[in-house]
């Protein structure tokens, strides 16, 4: 099995430039022992199950208890029947490009 959210974190009302705040929940999301990948419009995490990758996003989100508002999206890929990876998604259509 495996689960995998793309992820974005912004809190609103803080200012223009919000980096120290995203920062402070990839630092979470790093810390959490699950696959990652930091994208320029948000995050990739990988675990086995959507508990644990809802989980850590929710630990991201409470990183930023300080912050009065805060605009969360997630996209979600859960599949029971494979283990697949981020890596492997990005190689399939690669492979299917160079043919």
């Amino acid at each position: 099995m495996s689960a995998m959210a793309f992820v974005s974190i912004t809190p609103l009302g803080e200012g223009e430039g919000v980096s120290e705040y995203v920062a402070r929940a990839v630092r979470v999301i790093k810390n959490s022992g699950l696959d990652w990948r930091l994208t320029p419009m948000g995050t990739i995490i990988e675990g086995e199950s959507p508990a644990a990758v809802l989980g850590v996003i929710n630990s991201a989100v409470e990183e930023l208890s300080d912050c009065n508002r805060i605009s969360v999206s997630i996209k979600m890929d859960y599949r029971r029947n494979r283990e697949t990876g981020m890596s492997r998604k990005v190689e399939s259509v690669m492979e299917k490009m160079d043919l």
